[in-house]
């Protein structure tokens, strides 16, 4: 049986015959193929260049406050200013991602060129969602956190929210509230919605994701669990309690986000260290189970959980103070470094 590899000849690399069945192309061989469309860039990362990191910006000294949409070229390295090298594409992170493939193949085009280049010490980054329209967070979703407090395995995701008050850049300080004596440390890998979306299938799921970014869900656990009925919700939205980013990594970048080391740094020591192989709904379930509830949007952001080593089922417990210096790392994503003042 005849095997075509539309546009592949014997002087070509791999790496170019993907880009060109990425464009579509017309087959070397003698089937008769006139064009390949049903390949989709999104599912080839061909190079480093090709690598897509979304960030959210201010430049230090610059006038206008308002973050805007970048692009790294490397992990921690420069970005490329999107609002400057394509003025048509939306300066904020939620409209940009609304634009789908078109406007990241428009970002693309913008870092190959090399130009609108900030260097970085000259720019702040801010959330990569600075807006989030809804931040969701999945409880008890490690199976390995789960036994560390003795608790049973959940039947179906536990779901909680934050207010949108509590989101910070990755270098932002977390303002320890004066009236919490149990503030906690919980690393977490983070699903961002691209595409909106209602009662969404799971084999359908990654369609509407637009990639990952790191959060801290710091917590006070006197609020969460001895106080005000033990709800979970006023304890997890103080005001700075969600770092995030520092980048969203696209998801063609990270084909299993099921197989990524994650953990936590307070002030050197690690306190949490897993994999989000140990999560017990996976991404899709997670996706497909919160739209039968609230349609998601671009720019929506869902906490996946976080695995053991949390302060407060420690023995003795270990809560964070003023002056700590926090780090949420997931492999292939990045790290936050946030202070506690």
């Amino acid at each position: 049986q005849h095997v075509c590899l539309p546009g592949l000849r014997s002087d070509m690399s791999v790496r170019p015959f993907l880009r060109s069945v990425a464009r579509g192309v017309s087959c070397s061989c003698l089937c008769g193929t006139e064009k390949v469309s049903q390949f989709s860039p999104r599912r080839f990362s061909v190079s480093t260049a090709d690598r897509m990191r979304l960030v959210s910006f201010r430049e230090r000294a610059g006038p206008d406050g308002t973050p805007r949409v970048g692009i790294e070229v490397k992990p921690s390295g420069d970005v490329v200013d999107l609002s400057a090298a394509k003025p048509a594409l939306p300066r904020d992170m939620c409209e940009f991602l609304a634009g789908g493939q078109v406007a990241l193949d428009e970002a693309k085009s913008a870092v190959q060129t090399g130009q609108h280049i900030v260097p970085r010490d000259q720019i702040a980054l801010t959330s990569p969602v600075p807006n989030p329209g809804k931040v969701i967070c999945v409880g008890m979703n490690y199976k390995d956190h789960c036994l560390e407090q003795n608790a049973p395995i959940p039947e179906e995701p536990i779901f909680f929210s934050k207010f949108g008050n509590s989101v910070v850049g990755p270098e932002d300080d977390i303002i320890h509230p004066e009236n919490s004596d149990k503030v906690d440390w919980e690393v977490e890998m983070v699903v961002v919605i691209g595409k909106q979306g209602k009662n969404i299938k799971e084999e359908e799921a990654y369609d509407f994701v637009a990639g990952y970014t790191v959060a801290n869900d710091v917590s006070a656990r006197d609020w969460q669990m001895e106080r005000n009925g033990r709800q979970w919700l006023l304890g997890k939205t103080f005001d700075t309690f969600c770092p995030l980013g520092p980048a969203i990594v696209t998801k063609d970048e990270i084909p299993d986000p099921h197989t990524l080391g994650l953990r936590c740094r307070v002030n050197g020591s690690t306190v949490q260290d897993s994999s989000t192989e140990q999560l017990v709904f996976k991404v899709p379930t997670i996706v497909a189970w919160i739209s039968r509830i609230v349609t998601l949007s671009p720019g929506d952001v869902i906490l996946t959980g976080t695995p053991p080593g949390v302060g407060v089922f420690r023995k003795p417990p270990v809560f964070l103070k003023r002056g700590d210096v926090v780090e949420c790392e997931v492999d292939g994503i990045g790290t936050i470094r946030n202070r506690v003042v």
